[in-house]
């Protein structure tokens, strides 16, 4: 376990640095939304995948976003994370991805990889991607179960088998979404990602969220809580290269237990996206809402957005909950995550106090 003195003075060193880049932000992470079409039906969805009906921002303004980037703030340092919806059921994906690894980006997607075939492996090599992450969201029953597509599991463990057998690519990644039905899983997961050359297995739980508000049966308990991060820092301990997601502080005995570093939401001050229909947000899992829209790439710099707006995310959430702002964690937790912030109520929809620590 690492020590607690020193985990205070790193929390303490970011806690400064983040205050800095409310200032300053320094574009990290630059989310392309390529799709809300998807071809699983996943009961966790933060998106509601299939549910939502938009017209698709068209492939040349994702190549101005990148042609702009390129020549103001530069392609160094930053990484163009791919997303949906499935990413590959966009036809002009390869157009606009060769397009960025033309210009010298870095690139890499999250996909359940059940359309990855060897001619479509070969293709992401040849596009340069440099990471994947592929949802495998607990055993073959389970995951077809939760994802409402049945062989899906098969075509997915296909789809790692392709890219680890392409080979080339810095990191292939899986992650699982644990619920309150699949905890029980994990032993057994580890077991089967044991034998495969991925290159890590993030596993994170359930969040409140999009669809999963509507079955909140899956939701984690408090002893799944416990369990879940027991299990990933055992895990750590025994050298093995499983971790939990970015989301949540998690208290000085489990923060830089279970990931290489320490929490700190990033939307905003490192991390922007352009959303399939062309808005500009932060985050892709925060909630939808109007006046968290800082503008359109139609119609709006992308650039000029990101240095002059998104104000609403460059300040502590904690300031707006009067229970918040009086917890002595404040100053480490911020209020927590905005994709799992109730705007309305003004409070968190998940807090890890009196269940971590």
């Amino acid at each position: 376990m690492f020590d607690v003195n020193i985990k205070k003075e790193n929390l303490e060193a970011l806690r400064k640095h983040r205050e800095t880049l409310f200032k300053e932000p320094k574009l990290k992470n630059l989310f392309f939304e390529m799709t809300l079409r998807c071809n699983e039906n996943c009961l966790h969805c933060g998106s509601r995948c299939n549910e939502v009906k938009v017209e698709e921002l068209p492939a040349e303004y994702y190549m101005r976003v990148l042609d702009e980037v390129k020549e103001k703030l530069g392609t160094g340092g930053k990484m163009i994370d791919v997303t949906g919806g499935e990413p590959l059921l966009r036809k002009e994906f390869f157009d606009i991805m060769n397009y960025a690894h033309k210009l010298g980006f870095s690139w890499g997607m999250t996909s359940n990889a059940t359309l990855i075939d060897k001619e479509c492996a070969h293709k992401l090599k040849e596009a340069g991607m440099r990471t994947i992450s592929v949802s495998i969201d607990g055993l073959e029953k389970t995951h077809d179960e939760f994802r409402r597509t049945p062989g899906g599991y098969k075509k997915a463990m296909a789809g790692i088998n392709n890219l680890i057998e392409e080979g080339g690519f810095k990191h292939i990644q899986v992650t699982t979404v644990v619920t309150h039905k699949s905890i029980n899983e994990l032993d057994e997961l580890y077991k089967i990602f044991d034998k495969m050359d991925i290159d890590s297995w993030r596993v994170i739980g359930i969040e409140p969220m999009g669809r999963a508000k509507d079955y909140p049966e899956l939701l984690l308990t408090a002893e799944d809580q416990k369990y879940l991060f027991e299990f990933i820092r055992n895990m750590r301990i025994k050298g093995e290269p499983v971790c939990y997601g970015c989301s949540h502080y998690l208290g000085l005995e489990y923060e830089r237990e279970v990931r290489d570093w320490y929490y700190i939401c990033t939307a905003g001050i490192y991390t922007a996206s352009v959303a399939c229909n062309g808005d500009i947000l932060a985050c892709l899992d925060i909630e939808r809402r109007p006046e968290l829209v800082q503008g359109n790439v139609r119609t709006d710099s992308f650039v000029d957005t990101w240095l002059n707006k998104f104000q609403a995310f460059r300040r502590d959430l904690c300031d707006d909950n009067e229970k918040c702002s009086k917890c002595p964690d404040k100053d480490y937790c911020h209020g927590g995550a905005f994709h799992s912030w109730d705007f309305d109520n003004k409070k968190p929809l998940v807090c890890f106090k009196d269940v971590l620590f």
